[in-house]
């Protein structure tokens, strides 16, 4: 099917930068949108930011201005640069991707294992 592997997350100070990556693999054969998450401890899961295949992008609230998503096409990567982290941007950082399998003729949605990201001085 597909795979999503997530990297780049880490200890950071506040005011620091991190980049997250989360490449997919496997019988893919349109990925629709590519989508970071983030669930804090003792909270729910919450979208970060959007990605679509023609290029739209959404983010946060809590997150615009500071954090950047983009991909790479050629090796279905996206990545989430984010900057100015702050102590509340303490998270496991999930992959999600809306993707077509080359066996399948309707998308489904896949998620990668997580990566910790923590901001803390």
């Amino acid at each position: 099917q597909v795979q999503l592997v997530e990297s780049g997350g880490g200890l950071v100070q506040p005011g620091g930068s991190l980049r997250l990556s989360c490449a997919a693999s496997g019988s893919i054969f349109n990925i629709y949108a590519m989508v970071w998450y983030r669930q804090a401890p003792g909270k729910q899961r919450e979208l970060v930011a959007t990605l679509t295949n023609s290029g739209t992008t959404n983010y946060a609230i809590s997150v615009k201005g500071r954090f950047t998503i983009s991909k790479d096409d050629a090796n279905n990567t996206v990545y989430l640069q984010m900057n100015s982290l702050k102590p509340e941007d303490t998270a496991v950082y999930y992959c999600n991707a809306i993707v077509r399998t080359t066996t399948q003729l309707t998308p489904y949605a896949y998620w990668g294992q997580g990566t910790q990201v923590t901001v803390s001085s």
